[in-house]
């Protein structure tokens, strides 16, 4: 690949975004699903790229973006997020992260014993890892898509890629489907207190547009541009730790080759080591984490758009059926949490809280926003802000399950992953079910 053929790549590609934008703005029946402008974007490049009508000069590097772009996106987290201390979990919040993480540990569990107990007695040539789609799309999402893809890959599954993206896309859809449907259930037996219109929701939330008075300031400028830009200021943060990230998973390999942990799980670790060093030496107060928020949500822009453009359709025919399996058990499970465990484990406010995680679990914090705008249009429910901090708590879950799962199932210990998973869902259900 030549400079100029990533040029082009990243010119198409925004080009595309643009598009995006503008159909999401303009176009009412896109408005109604609430579909980001990188998915529609993606989903355009799929359908004239390569895999496609093969109208766009997309290189063939395109499907090797993501796992890079991935790399930088987990290095900005870290600087992301504010220290939240433990004492700050009220009961109300510890049942918000409690009920959040059962919905993770069943994605990956149940989706695991399905796989390996169910799909692989009936394809007995199906991948170990194929039990991980129903979490690395829906409550991953499109960036976890390309990070345990790659994964995958490295270990000898290229086909995971363009399975798991396409379960994140399945997954948005989902998400907003899903989630409309809930909301009319909910009109229909007198569950929801306040319901909002789809016309009187904001005009940001449907068309993706901000009008002048609605505008907030993108981030602070904390260092002189005298000496260095702000916004290359902050890039060069998260470059620094995700190349020592690079560098870090290529080192740790040459001493422990069987369990190479990915670059993404390294970028993440050095990054969480310099702010460290940042916070220790007082530099921290020169990282401006709006800043860092954008640049982390342009990177998954990008991400999200090759990704889906990469997505290679042999492979979805192929898998079809077993993949078909599996999303529906991603939606089944899903449902099982937010009608079958909401009620008792939230309690007050939970058909607002359940709605919202099913937004996020299924496919990404935007749609838990916009569904939760529709039955708490002045956030009575306080949802959101809680949701901020028991996030910062639900991280460590989802990267140390992210780093060691493809690696461990690739070893054949899916029976010691499923039942860990299983069981401590299992166990917090009951915690929370007996409060």
């Amino acid at each position: 690949m030549t400079v100029w053929e990533l040029f082009v790549d990243l010119g198409i590609a925004g080009a595309l975004l643009l598009v995006g934008t503008l159909l999401r703005s303009r176009v009412v029946p896109i408005q109604r699903l609430f579909l980001p402008a990188s998915v529609i974007a993606g989903l355009s490049g799929l359908a004239l790229g390569p895999q496609g009508a093969d109208w766009l000069p997309f290189s063939g590097s395109i499907s090797g973006y993501p796992g890079v772009l991935i790399a930088l996106v987990f290095a900005a987290l870290p600087f992301i997020a504010e220290r939240v201390p433990l004492s700050s979990l009220s009961g109300r919040l510890t049942r918000l992260w409690a009920f959040s993480s059962i919905s993770i540990l069943l994605q990956w569990g149940g989706g695991i014993v399905v796989a390996v107990v169910l799909l692989r007695s009936i394809w007995v040539d199906l991948n170990p890892g194929f039990g991980t789609l129903i979490a690395v799309g829906f409550v991953g999402g499109h960036g976890t898509a390309a990070a345990v893809g790659q994964v995958f890959a490295d270990l000898g599954w290229p086909e995971a890629t363009s399975l798991a993206m396409m379960s994140a896309t399945v997954g948005i859809l989902s998400a907003v489907i899903g989630g409309m449907l809930w909301v009319r259930w909910a009109a229909a037996t007198g569950r929801a207190r306040h319901l909002t219109r789809f016309e009187d929701l904001p005009t940001s939330l449907r068309t993706g547009l901000v009008m002048p008075p609605d505008r907030r300031s993108f981030g602070d400028e904390s260092v002189s541009s005298s000496t260095i830009d702000t916004l290359a200021f902050h890039v060069s943060l998260i470059a620094t730790a995700a190349v020592a990230g690079y560098y870090l998973s290529g080192w740790a390999a040459l001493w422990v080759e069987a369990f190479r942990l990915p670059v993404f799980c390294m970028a993440f670790v050095c990054a969480s080591l310099l702010r460290l060093v940042l916070g220790v030496t007082g530099a921290h107060r020169f990282v401006d984490w709006h800043t860092m928020g954008h640049l982390s949500g342009g990177l998954t822009d990008v991400l999200v758009v090759f990704g889906i453009a990469s997505i290679r359709i042999a492979v979805l025919v192929e898998y079809a059926l077993p993949l078909g399996v599996m999303m529906a058990t991603g939606i089944l499970l899903s449902g099982v949490v937010f009608r079958g465990l909401g009620p008792g484990a939230l309690r007050e406010s939970w058909l607002e809280r359940s709605l919202f995680t099913w937004g996020w679990t299924t496919g990404v914090t935007a749609m838990g926003i916009a569904l939760l705008r529709i039955v708490d249009p002045d956030n009575e429910s306080d949802t959101l802000a809680d949701f901020g901090i028991v996030y910062l708590f639900l991280v460590p879950v989802e990267v140390g399950l992210l780093a060691v799962v493809p690696l461990l199932l690739m070893q054949g210990q899916w029976m010691w992953l499923a039942g860990g998973s299983l069981l401590s869902a299992g166990v917090l259900v009951a915690a929370l079910l007996r409060r």
